[in-house]
């Protein structure tokens, strides 16, 4: 009954990885510690980098600009910080971001379920590589950090540019793309639960006049956790390549093809409201979540002039999700043992097509310099479902016919105009968008609805830079976003498709990039206001789908984040993030209310310090600490989570700085939440369990 299909492959993969090593000379009569050259694996093409800090990206104004000039708060995951820090999923890859929460269900990899700034962000707020990666109930395309160079945060409402995105912000993955040099790389890891995992990545010039270049991507899991059944295996391909026939021109076609086997039941038992105990609901004989994803996309972009660029940027991906599910009923209420099981199947598929044209204009008014961009892009999104339940055993569950649980189709057609003007030290961000959806639902019982929604979006900010680097900057900007699936009407309870989710953001901050430091501080506050937001309120509707609601919400806060790397071989990056999220209009009980699971305080900090030389030369420490404040365990506020600390540490050894042979060849050793800090989160009610230490190690070698 197990869907692992990934030993035979696996199993190549160590042997591919062992034979590809280097034979190396172990005795050496004198240590020389030598200066360290670092082949670095990110591509700086759309996301420019220098060790923990950014330095330029796309993603805030869909053209090339200094991150610290653009008027709105954005944090940046780079590369060496995810190579220090080794994420298992895109929630670990956020932990140190400021007004990141993905704490909010506990040990779950099955999803990527996180918040910004308080809003959910998991439907409408992932993007890749600048397009909307929609995802369906259950059918979500899951995130390999290993196959991103960097990932962005873009705070607040985007749709002025991004079209359909949450109130929150949105998180942009950049793939790996191919690099105009030879970069070679392959690693081996293994750790608790019988975590092995083996991984290669290949880039660099496919002729001699360097006009196409490739990378391939690979990598293949085979894991268990703490949970009876519940695997984390996967195989991940992803090739890319690029075509720059002349200095104007340049194609990149990326693609990924990914099998992804986890458990399917993360759920503890509620033996009671607000309470959790250590009964794990799954059955090992039904636990199978299968995924399989694939994606096809390329970027295109021409330069005809020094004022005309015109770009295009299309990608179609699907996934099938294959969800196999348990859990235990209580028989008689009078009796709090008398319990029994039932077994749950779910299939679901989406798929989604996004397009986005886009032409940039650069020239000048007078004194007023211009980077202006006017796009049109379309999108279509589908999703289906099917479900079958049984209280009786797992041969029945297996046989049973499948019902139709839903479906929904999604056209979109977006038309945006931005415009960025430097005159002197300011710059000025004026960006206006109108969308029009066309959203077509069946429910379970085949209730077909068709609805039209459109609205206008936009976004206004300024910024000014000080000849001490200090950066001030305000802005105000709004959301827009159609909602896949239904929702219960919080006044009626009845079922109906959502509405649109609308938001709106003020916000002042400053930018501080140190003179004469690679290292940047930004500090801010903000203000959104959210209509029609969706949110689970712990209860299940017939067809075994969590049910969902809309309500109003304000979130209000202060942001602190700071990052660096400095050449004496420390790198540091920390958040603070105060917030209330509060509930304006909602369930009977809960308005004026703040939001559940949503802490006040967060503060995480991460340090990593590279030995340079003397005795220790090589040696790599790092440490990180996380601290998620106090939050209610519901949305009535009838009780609270506790506040956690979770402890982080990586050690690392170079043999390169040393050992010329051994140059490229790297151990490391990762531990996450080292004190083993495990408590009970509740979110709407519904009460999880934190993972606990997880500790692995990996040998990399880059040449």
């Amino acid at each position: 009954m197990s869907a692992r299909p990934f030993r035979t492959f696996n199993a190549a993969l160590l042997a591919a990885s062992a034979l590809a090593w280097p034979t190396i000379g172990l005795a050496q009569e004198a240590p020389t510690v030598l200066d360290v050259i670092e082949i670095q694996s990110e591509s700086n093409d759309i996301l420019v980098q220098e060790g923990y800090v950014a330095k330029q990206d796309r993603i805030g104004t869909k053209v090339d600009t200094p991150i610290a000039d653009i008027p709105q708060a954005i944090s940046v995951i780079t590369q060496d910080q995810i190579e220090d820090q080794k994420p298992r999923t895109l929630n670990e890859t956020l932990s140190y971001t400021a007004s990141a929460n993905p704490n909010g269900f506990g040990f779950d990899s099955r999803y990527d379920a996180f918040t910004l700034r308080g809003f959910p962000s998991y439907y409408n707020g992932i993007f890749r590589d600048g397009l909307r990666q929609y995802n369906g109930p259950s059918a979500w395309f899951k995130t390999e950090p290993y196959g991103i160079e960097g990932l962005t945060v873009l705070k607040g409402p985007a749709s002025s540019l991004y079209g359909i995105s949450g109130p929150g912000g949105l998180v942009n993955l950049v793939t790996k793309r191919p690099k105009d040099e030879p970069f070679r790389e392959i690693e081996l890891l293994l750790g608790g639960n019988d975590r092995y995992q083996a991984a290669f990545d290949l880039s660099g010039p496919a002729n001699e006049d360097g006009t196409l270049l490739y990378r391939l991507t690979g990598l293949a899991r085979q894991s268990n956790t703490d949970l009876p059944g519940y695997a984390d295996d996967k195989l991940y391909l992803a090739p890319a390549v690029t075509w720059k026939p002349d200095e104007g021109t340049k194609l990149t076609v990326l693609g990924e093809i990914s099998q992804a086997v986890s458990g399917g039941t993360a759920f503890f038992y509620n033996p009671a409201y607000g309470e959790v105990s250590n009964l794990y609901e799954g059955d090992p004989a039904w636990n199978d979540f299968t995924g399989l994803q694939g994606r096809i996309g390329y970027e295109l972009e021409h330069r005809f002039n020094d004022t005309l660029t015109v770009r295009q940027n299309l990608r179609f991906n699907a996934v099938d999700a294959d969800l196999q599910y348990s859990g235990h009923y209580l028989v008689d209420p009078s009796d709090p043992d008398d319990l029994a099981r039932y077994w749950g199947h779910y299939k679901e598929n989406a798929k989604n097509f996004v397009v986005d044209n886009q032409a940039q204009f650069e020239f000048d008014t007078g004194p007023v310099s211009h980077v202006a961009v006017a796009g049109l892009d379309y999108s279509w999104t589908d999703y289906e479902a099917q479900n079958a339940t049984s209280y009786v055993s797992v041969e029945d569950i297996e046989n049973m016919p499948m019902s139709f649980s839903g479906s929904q189709r999604m056209h979109q057609i977006g038309a945006y105009v931005h415009d960025q003007m430097q005159w002197n030290n300011f710059t000025l961000f004026a960006s206006g968008r109108y969308d029009w959806v066309d959203t077509q639902s069946v429910d379970y019982l085949f209730n077909e609805t068709e609805q039209t929604d459109s609205a206008f979006s936009g976004r206004v900010g300024v910024s000014y830079r000080t000849d001490w680097g200090i950066i001030p900057y305000a802005n105000y900007s709004t959301s827009f976003s159609p909602n896949i699936g239904f929702v219960y009407d919080s006044a009626t309870n009845e079922r109906r498709v959502a509405r649109p989710t609308r938001g709106e953001q003020v916000e002042i901050g400053v930018k501080y990039e140190i003179p004469d430091y690679n290292a940047i501080i930004n500090a801010s506050v903000f203000n959104i206001d959210q209509t029609d937001g969706v949110v689970y309120d712990g209860t299940f509707d017939d067809a075994g789908n969590q049910r969902q609601r809309q309500l109003d919400l304000n979130s209000r806060g202060f942001e602190l984040e700071a990052a660096t790397t400095l050449d004496n071989g420390i790198s540091l990056v920390g958040s603070y993030t105060y917030m209330r999220m509060k509930i304006d209009r909602g369930a009977a009980g809960t308005e004026g209310n703040e939001l559940s699971s949503t802490p006040n305080h967060i503060f995480s900090l991460w340090g990593q310090y590279r030995f340079r030389d003397g005795a220790m030369a090589g040696l790599g420490l790092g440490a990180g600490v996380r601290y998620v404040g106090e939050s209610f365990g519901d949305d009535q506020n009838s009780f609270k989570n506790d506040d956690r600390i979770f402890v982080d540490a990586s050690v690392s050894y170079d043999f390169g700085v040393r050992n010329p042979e051994l140059e490229g060849l790297l151990m490391q050793v990762n531990a996450k939440n080292l004190f083993d800090e495990r408590k009970k989160i509740c979110t709407a009610g519904n009460c999880y369990w934190d993972e606990g230490r997880s500790v692995f190690g990996s040998l990399r070698y880059r040449f």
